[in-house]
């Protein structure tokens, strides 16, 4: 129970909804009952003798405006519980969401998505479910059962409800009993639903790797497996389920059977009248609702709590990459100037340096190009000064301060970032390119989108800038989506601009295009390129060439080449390459 403590401050802030729903509940269940003893007068009349017709019009009147009564209150509480409930799922999802938000981009590369995705759909509706229904059952059995009962004792027979409830506290038994069980059961097939939506959504982004490796009867067996399982979980959980209710409906017609035979006896004997007998049991038939929502109650509490528990692992995760207690805000804006002092980095679940002893001085406006084999610490370096790991402290500096020591939304402001993997959201492409802005014009979205020479391409399309993209632009070419990315990076007014990778989809003629468009932003701008190919950064102020996390050369392209070393051979290569048409990376589009 301890999970569902999580939910008490959602619960003060619609409480009222909650007051006035079960006090409608409640008008309903006093009205129902009423209802048994109109009944037992009603019976009690019709047996006196001498009773005319107009004798049961009251009764009749009296029946009536209960049903009324019964049917605005029952409208009223599922208006006002139900409500709250969608309220408090409404806010249960943002938070939710929210603390995605909130958590470091290394916590994504550890958990799938399908399975963040069944918490968002699959755990927050068996919440709102407890929410709503299990609030009701909770208030409408609690009250039921104890004012029937009081009823019973004191007004019409206290052998007869004694006897008569005598089966009723097995059922108390078989759902203690049992609801351990569904909450292990409901917990194993949650967590298969989130292996399953995972396979599903894996498949759909990886479509394209599927078919292209003739894959799509491996991968349906596959789905097929998971689809088993989750089936079997939910088998095994709903054979405890229909166990319940059969045994809670068997407990209760026991209590009837009672009823029957010895009320049937006290009406023959005279010690209770037959209005009082059939009053009795329409007590006890409004048992029958209590009795059998005892199941379903804690069907739901145990579902609810297993998915609590699963939502509660979330909301206690941590961000590993916080703003430092203190961190504020500079009174300027800064300018980009950039240093990074003997940088040392491994990351927590290695044991070898990623960096080894980085150092960095680039004014701002200037340009810095990485370039290097694969894994030799080039976005390593990127991902510390993004703060998507921390760099140790007094290592990377922005204009002279520690970037600990900025707020993380500062930091990343001050940052326009085209990402390796160019991620385009289901958007048009107007907006993708004003992501950071929504609020910018559309001379500037054409602007960054003509920088990135990719405009005229774009007004090609039926719609132009309003072509709705597919998911993750896959109505895009790799070139296509690589030089929209690079618009949006663009369009935002940042004093740095990062270039990971940026043109490895687009052959040299688009990609000397693009960089004689930058020329004029980058005087303006810190820009930091990290690239394979040499052409890409030749005009850079300052290229560190990275072997091993290491620096093993550092200068511009001229004094660079005159060394003779590691840089002047790949540039070498390169344009042996270029000249012979083999270039890999300069055939993209």
């Amino acid at each position: 129970m301890r999970h569902f403590r999580a939910l008490i401050p959602y619960f003060r802030r619609h409480r009222w909804f909650y007051v006035f729903g079960v006090g409608a509940l409640l008008g309903a269940d006093i009205a129902q009952l009423i209802l048994p003893q109109v009944l037992e007068r009603f019976v009690n009349t019709v047996q006196r003798a001498g009773a005319v017709q107009s004798d049961l019009l009251p009764y009749a009147l009296a029946l009536l405006a209960l049903g009324i009564i019964i049917f605005a209150t029952r409208f009223l509480w599922r208006n006002f519980v139900q409500g709250a409930a969608r309220l408090i799922d409404y806010e249960l999802r943002r938070d939710l969401f929210h603390q995605f938000t909130l958590l470091s981009p290394n916590y994504f590369n550890h958990h799938k998505t399908g399975d963040l995705m069944a918490h968002a759909t699959n755990d927050l509706q068996a919440v709102r479910m407890a929410l709503s229904m299990g609030v009701v059952m909770i208030a409408d059995t609690a009250f039921l059962i104890t004012s029937t009962l009081i009823i019973m004792f004191s007004t019409i027979s206290p052998s007869l409800a004694t006897f008569a409830l005598l089966p009723l506290p097995l059922a108390a038994v078989v759902t203690g009993l049992l609801g351990r069980q569904i909450h292990l059961r409901f917990r194993a097939v949650q967590d298969q639903f989130s292996t399953l939506s995972e396979h599903v959504q894996e498949n759909f982004s990886g479509i394209r790797v599927v078919k292209s490796f003739v894959q799509e009867q491996p991968e349906l067996e596959r789905l097929m497996g998971h689809s088993r399982e989750y089936f079997d979980r939910n088998m095994r959980l709903v054979r405890i389920w229909a166990l319940i209710q059969p045994l809670v409906q068997f407990i209760q017609g026991l209590a009837f059977v009672v009823a029957l035979v010895y009320g049937g006896i006290l009406v023959v004997r005279g010690t209770i009248t037959l209005g009082a007998f059939v009053a009795f049991t329409s007590y006890l038939g409004l048992l029958n609702w209590p009795m059998q929502s005892i199941g379903q109650l804690v069907n739901l509490i145990q579902r609810s709590g297993a998915s609590l528990q699963r939502l509660d692992a979330i909301f206690s995760e941590r961000p590993e990459i916080t703003d430092r207690p203190g961190a504020v805000a500079p009174a300027k804006p800064l300018e980009g100037a950039l240093q990074v002092r003997h940088l040392t980095f491994t990351y927590p679940d290695s044991t070898r340096p990623a960096t080894s002893d980085v150092s960095i001085d680039l004014p701002a406006g200037r340009t810095l190009a990485l370039i290097g084999r694969t894994g030799a610490g080039k976005s390593t370096i990127i991902s510390l000064l993004l703060r998507v790991f921390d760099p140790p402290p007094g290592t990377i500096f922005l204009d002279g301060i520690d970037i600990l020591d900025l707020p993380l939304a500062t930091l990343r402001e001050t940052v326009a970032y085209v990402p390796p993997d160019n991620f385009l959201f289901s958007e048009t492409i107007a907006q993708n390119i004003a992501f950071a802005d929504s609020e910018l014009g559309r001379d500037v979205i054409e602007e960054a989108a003509a920088r990135a020479a990719v405009k005229g391409e774009i007004l090609q399309f039926p719609d132009g800038f309003e072509t709705l993209l597919g998911e993750r632009g896959v109505t895009l070419s790799g070139g296509q989506k690589q030089r929209v990315s690079l618009a949006r990076a663009l369009a935002k007014t940042a004093p740095i601009l990062i270039l990971d990778d940026s043109f490895s989809a687009v052959d040299t003629y688009t990609e000397e295009l693009i960089l004689g468009g930058l020329l004029d932003l980058r005087q303006n701008r810190t820009t930091i390129l990290v690239a394979h190919r040499v052409s890409t950064i030749k005009h850079a102020d300052l290229i560190l060439v990275l072997e091993d996390g290491r620096v093993i050369e550092s200068g511009n392209h001229q004094s660079l080449l005159a060394e003779r070393g590691f840089y002047s051979r790949l540039h070498q290569r390169q344009l042996l390459e270029d000249r012979l048409g083999g270039s890999p990376e300069g055939r993209g589009a």
